[in-house]
């Protein structure tokens, strides 16, 4: 299935039903009195989180959702029936905005979230609402509602705990591939990843986390090439950015110190808060690389960066390193996942209750 996390749509609520002007007219009953009804409530329009969905290809190619008009208001004090509302199933992770204003309507987070999108028109009052000691016959009644219509652009952003970050070729996904469930194409040309992967790692029992891999990225992205800036928006809900950095480039005019500079030019120019988002800079490929050489080079590479964070050194093809890498990152992001504490009280603070301290 192709992966889209974009699209464009056209919702509108129904309208609501009008009322209905009607007297009730049987024999032997000559003064029966107004029995309009009133119309019916409009369908609204909802939307849904659903876990068993990873994309907005369905949104792609349809792209107008309408919801049924309310019935009008019926003579016999029968009131219309009202429009069925629709739900539409979007992924978890996806942002609903209004596509003209840029307002952020709403945010999918949860499974089996629900939220209104476009709300359906009231029904309009029959005549049978306006009937009072005063008025015992009116004639009044009031049309439908209109529902709201809206142009919507969705956006999804895959909710994971990890982002791998790096160059094309650089071993990320060959990294995912070897510590979590998820099988993404690896082939040894660049853009081998044309779009985000999920994985799930597990530490243990009810010890795992998720690892998101985007295509990667290269200097002058903000310009447009490679693949852009398209996918790091994939990666600005995760709580750690592990940097893979190639320590043995098949091409040696290339320097990987370089290249490491440059993709945290490109993460700073995209968005300054996934800039400071903890990172970690990990070095793959060292499998390639002589033993002796291993350490020296990797010291090389850190004090040319100036690196003052955690560095890993690993080879995803050879498994090597990843059992320490793995279980640091699971504690990094189990600690992230606790509830901050409360603040200390200080002695000039009042205590929960009304009394000083």
């Amino acid at each position: 299935m192709k992966f889209v996390d974009e699209a464009l749509i056209d919702v509108s609520a129904g309208h609501g039903g009008a009322g209905s002007v009607s007297f009730r007219r049987e024999k032997f009953i000559p003064f029966g009195g107004p029995n309009g009804g009133d119309g019916g409530r409009g369908g609204s329009v909802w939307a849904l989180a659903d876990q068993n969905i990873n994309t907005l290809i369905d949104y792609r190619y349809t792209r107008r959702h309408d919801a049924k008009n309310g019935e009008p208001g019926r003579g016999s004090d029968q009131f219309g029936a009202a429009g069925p509302d629709i739900e539409l199933r979007m992924p978890v992770g996806t942002i609903i905005s209004n596509a003209e204003t840029g307002e952020q309507m709403v945010e999918l987070l949860e499974h089996g979230q629900r939220a209104l999108i476009c709300k359906g028109g009231d029904g309009g009052f029959g005549n049978l609402h306006y009937k009072t000691s005063t008025n015992r016959s009116p004639r009044q009644k009031t049309p439908g509602w209109p529902g709201e219509a809206f142009k919507l652009k969705l956006e999804l952003r895959v909710l994971a705990d990890v982002g791998l970050l790096g160059m094309p070729n650089a071993g990320k996904s060959t990294l995912i591939a070897a510590i979590s469930n998820a099988r993404p194409k690896i082939a040894d040309y660049p853009f081998t990843t044309l779009h985000p992967n999920l994985g799930v790692v597990r530490v243990g029992p009810e010890r795992s986390f998720v690892v998101a891999d985007v295509p990667g990225l290269i200097e002058g992205a903000s310009e447009g090439a490679g693949l852009g800036h398209r996918f790091l928006r994939h990666l600005q809900r995760t709580r750690l950015l592990l940097h893979i950095v190639d320590a043995a480039p098949f091409d040696e005019g290339v320097d990987p110190v370089v290249q490491a500079r440059a993709i945290v030019a490109e993460l700073k120019k995209y968005d300054p808060k996934l800039h400071a988002k903890p990172r970690w800079l990990v070095f793959n490929k060292l499998d390639m690389v002589p033993e002796e050489l291993r350490e020296q080079r990797v010291k090389d590479y850190v004090r040319r960066l100036r690196w003052k964070g955690p560095v890993f050194s690993i080879s995803a093809l050879a498994r090597e390193g990843l059992q320490p890498l793995i279980e640091k990152i699971h504690n990094h992001v189990a600690e992230q996942q606790r509830v901050a504490p409360l603040p200390d009280l200080r002695f000039d603070d009042p205590v929960p209750g009304g009394q000083d301290v």
